[in-house]
């Protein structure tokens, strides 16, 4: 969901009424028509924390689709690399135990990838859920009990597309491991 647009403009509803509400007059920008500023240090202050808040929840969903991108390019990498050794053995005149020790070594390097990557992920989340009971209380101590916005739940958990990302990395990780295990070390002779 977005909240600024790519021209400054605040797009979500919630967002314009917490402007409007802290301030005491409609936010400045493209779409307004009102230039003066709030007096009142304390409604600055509310407004410009709550617009922190809102940039660090972006940033962090943002992060998950940059550790996502990192994952798949080095997973790649590693890949070609196990590929590369797999077929150029006799090319590159490495012994079978060379070979095997290489392709396990690569395989231990897309497991510590994983782990980081993921890491990385669960991180994230546990900073998106303290971001998100800040706003949550930000907005309760400027509209009351009001409810504008719910305090996240763990329960909710499926909903994320972080969950999925971490199964889908961590399950396709696991399969590869047992595959070239299994599969891949006993052809190299």
């Amino acid at each position: 969901m977005k909240f600024v647009n790519s021209i400054g403009c605040y797009s979500h509803p919630l967002v314009y009424k917490v402007l409007i509400m802290s301030t005491g007059s409609q936010p400045s920008g493209p779409n307004s028509s009102s230039s003066e500023s709030s007096p009142d240090p304390i409604q600055d202050f509310y407004l410009e924390r709550y617009k922190y808040i809102l940039s660090e929840i972006r940033s962090l969903n943002e992060n998950v689709h940059k550790y996502l991108t990192v994952f798949q390019t080095l997973a790649t990498a590693i890949s070609t690399a196990g590929v590369a050794v797999f077929v150029g053995q006799k090319q590159l005149n490495l012994t079978p135990e060379i070979a095997k020790i290489a392709i396990q070594g690569l395989l231990g390097l897309l497991i510590i990838l994983t782990l980081y990557i993921v890491v990385s992920i669960i991180a994230g989340i546990f900073a998106w859920f303290d971001y998100r009971k800040e706003e949550v209380g930000l907005l309760t101590e400027i509209f009351g009990s009001r409810n504008f916005r719910k305090p996240p739940k763990l329960g909710n958990l499926f909903y994320w597309q972080e969950t999925y990302i971490i199964l889908f990395i961590v399950l396709a990780v696991t399969a590869i491991t047992f595959y070239v295990q299994a599969n891949i070390i006993p052809l190299i002779k």
